[in-house]
């Protein structure tokens, strides 16, 4: 081969092989960016996953009997539990007010208790509250020993009361406490709160 085209063949294979070595580069950078930015979408991802465990709330509606009859509301969480929208039932059908749902518990009468507002409240971590506590016609929490046919009666109905409470973080994470009467408490995530309503709770 004439020195000329074998100083033109090389040429062209040393041509051939620097484009290759450009386009090997060109596809591990590519490769480096790519993982890059999946390691970084991925530190996020874990670092929201703490912050939402750091602020996670958990609230549990429940009632008792001792010493008195109480409806209480708790947060099990270790953050906040803002409350956005309430719904209060009786054998399913909602009620707005702790006055309306005693009447259909108990019957017709104007019933005393002493209440703590829900609606727009803010739980701290670890926060109890007895959200409902009825009173005889003295005035006091109805005790066994003291009120026992009001006691006994209400006793007997408060498990047909049922809630429904969604509630968010701090972080705007929201869930939905449900408990149905006379059956136990579900808790479910879900996108947002619904707007209060006419079923809404008033208090």
């Amino acid at each position: 081969m004439p020195f000329s085209e074998a100083s033109k063949y090389h040429r062209h294979v040393s041509t051939e092989e620097g484009a290759g070595v450009r386009r090997y580069e060109t596809i591990i950078v590519t490769l480096i960016g790519v993982s890059a930015l999946f390691v970084s979408g991925y530190t996020a991802y874990v670092q929201r996953q703490q912050v939402r465990a750091a602020v996670w709330p958990i609230l549990e509606y429940g009632t008792s009997n001792e010493p008195k009859i109480r409806f209480t509301i708790d947060n099990k969480g270790v953050g906040p539990a803002i409350i956005r929208n309430v719904i209060v039932r009786v054998d399913g059908e909602p009620v707005r007010n702790w006055q309306a749902a005693l009447q259909k518990l108990l019957g017709p009468g104007d019933y005393k208790f002493t209440q703590s507002s829900i609606s727009g409240h803010v739980f701290a971590a670890g926060e109890s509250m007895d959200v409902l506590v009825p009173h005889d016609s003295d005035g006091n929490a109805l005790d066994f020993g003291k009120s026992s046919t009001l006691w006994s009666a209400l006793n007997k109905e408060r498990g047909r009361v049922g809630v429904e409470i969604c509630y968010s973080s701090t972080l705007g994470d929201c869930w939905t406490l449900r408990r149905n009467a006379n059956s136990k408490s579900t808790t479910t995530e879900t996108r947002t709160c619904p707007d209060q309503s006419a079923i809404s709770f008033e208090q």
